[in-house]
């Protein structure tokens, strides 16, 4: 977290708002006493996947009701 005066604060507020941009608090003092914060507003990234946009694009080769591996195989991976 970066600390800066109020007077460094409103000097700079273009190179602090990008340091927020990027993810950093700023904390601003007032006679070297903590009086604010600027913390990045995490915005809720909206699912923009459709329903059924990968439609007939998966082929089944097998028959998903059969076991994988034979009986044999999985009891050798169960040692």
């Amino acid at each position: 977290m970066k600390t800066a005066n109020i007077a460094e604060f409103k000097t700079n507020l273009s190179s602090f708002i990008s340091l927020v941009e990027k993810g950093e608090e700023i904390e601003i003092c007032k006679h070297n006493i903590p009086v604010a914060r600027v913390l990045p507003m995490f915005h809720k990234v909206l699912n923009k996947t459709k329903l059924g946009c990968g439609r007939k694009t998966v082929r089944i080769k097998t028959d998903l009701t059969e076991p994988a591996m034979s009986e044999s195989a999985w009891e050798m991976l169960k040692k």
